[in-house]
């Protein structure tokens, strides 16, 4: 048994003072430091003469960890031109990330405070990495491909890549599923890979509405789109619109990523659904896509995470950063509820979204936590200096047990 003793405990409503936490690999009681004192009597306790915060591990609920190579090979600015130089340079990145550029980039994200992340996965080559790594993992299995006489392929290699991340034997780690987006894959495939999903349970994950030019390619079948499918696969036409491929998705809540582009009846969609919206604030400026509505979302009452996407359109895995980001992205926003929004769009949310245990500081959780040293004590703008300012990381926590970060 372990009590620790910060000078506040970071909640989904605010700040906490004068509790401790006793955990093991999960927290046991969440009281006063006298009173675990008393209850606990020979446990390990830690504290500190700076004051310090105690708060959930961080939740990446949208990653790529294939592309973990690209610093400045891809072309920003522009989604198609980045999609165009992802196509030239696929095969190099991949080749170029191998095992140790995989765990490197997993030590990078522990190094940062994340302690579960959800890994988008389309050829399967990170499995070994995500499978060894100290943090949560749900291993999302992507399916993609618009071409119908190319299904049955593409979903015998979907199911070989998922009966392979099913094979993993941790706790911890989580089989999932990925259907890239509406412009990408046949809905023939969507339905097999979403009956799988369902027969199974697993979760599922989509991006949906990225870009202007995916949007106007659904609308219209016009737009950036038009050449690239005509060049590359001979394509006239998307294979779905975008209230259809919701459609395809009523029975099976979603994380569905990005959503910058979406109209007012698709969210009503997604909320009466049950889906959730991931945001990632890096990726849609670097890609020229705009920002996100927030406060359109929160008027559907749309649950929305934080996410950092890949390295293939960030510059970092840092959560910390990405929700700075959002901070400034989002100027309309009331700022103070908005810190604090974004710090439970990456702790309490994410876990529920990931059906994960965690997520925040209370009895029966699993003690994935951080121990931050603050410059002053902890008081209700602390939320917002978590976002403004690189707090030293005492000690990293998962299942209770303290990581080399």
């Amino acid at each position: 048994m372990t009590v620790l003793v910060p000078s506040g405990i970071l909640t989904p409503e605010g700040i906490v003072t004068g509790k401790a936490v006793a955990f093991e690999r999960t927290i046991v009681a969440v009281d006063t430091p006298g009173a675990l004192s008393a209850r606990f009597p020979d446990a390990e306790v830690l504290t500190s003469e700076s004051p310090t915060l105690l708060m959930p591990g961080l939740i990446n609920s949208h990653v790529h960890l294939e592309f973990s190579a690209n610093k400045s090979t891809l072309h920003y600015g522009n989604f198609v031109t980045w999609l165009y130089s992802v196509i030239e340079h696929r095969e190099s990145l991949i080749n170029r990330c191998d095992r140790e550029c995989l765990d490197q980039t997993v030590r990078t994200m522990l190094h940062n405070g994340i302690t579960a992340f959800g890994a988008v996965s389309s050829h399967g080559m990170d499995l070994e990495a995500a499978a060894a790594a100290p943090q949560k993992v749900v291993f999302f299995n992507e399916v993609i491909g618009s071409q119908a006489a190319m299904a049955d392929a593409l979903y015998n290699d979907f199911l070989q890549r998922l009966d392979s991340s099913k094979a993993v034997a941790r706790p911890g780690f989580f089989p999932a599923v990925a259907i890239h987006s509406p412009y990408s894959v046949h809905p023939a495939l969507i339905k097999r890979a979403l009956r799988v999903a369902n027969d199974e349970q697993l979760l599922t994950t989509a991006h949906f509405l990225e870009s202007p030019a995916e949007r106007e390619w659904l609308d219209a079948n016009s737009g950036a789109f038009k050449p690239f499918f005509n060049d590359l696969l001979k394509q006239d036409y998307a294979v779905n619109d975008a209230m259809g491929f919701l459609e395809l998705f009523a029975d099976t809540p979603t994380l569905m990523t990005h959503v910058v582009h979406a109209e007012s009846d698709e969210l009503i969609r997604l909320a009466q659904d049950g889906h959730t919206v991931i945001h990632c604030p890096v990726s849609n400026r670097l890609l020229g896509n705009g920002a996100i509505d927030l406060d359109r979302l929160e008027a559907q009452k749309l649950k929305w995470l934080t996410g950092t996407d890949g390295l293939s359109s960030n510059y970092g895995l840092d959560l910390f950063e990405e929700m700075k980001i959002a901070l400034f992205m989002h100027s309309e926003t009331d700022l103070l509820p908005l810190a604090q929004q974004l710090l439970n769009s990456v702790t309490v949310d994410a876990a529920a979204a990931l059906r994960l245990n965690g997520g925040r500081i209370a009895e029966e959780k699993d003690a994935d936590m951080l121990w931050l040293e603050l410059d002053h004590e902890p008081n209700t703008q602390t939320p917002l200096h978590l976002l403004l300012h690189q707090y030293d990381l005492l000690q990293i926590f998962i299942d209770g047990s303290a990581q080399k970060g």
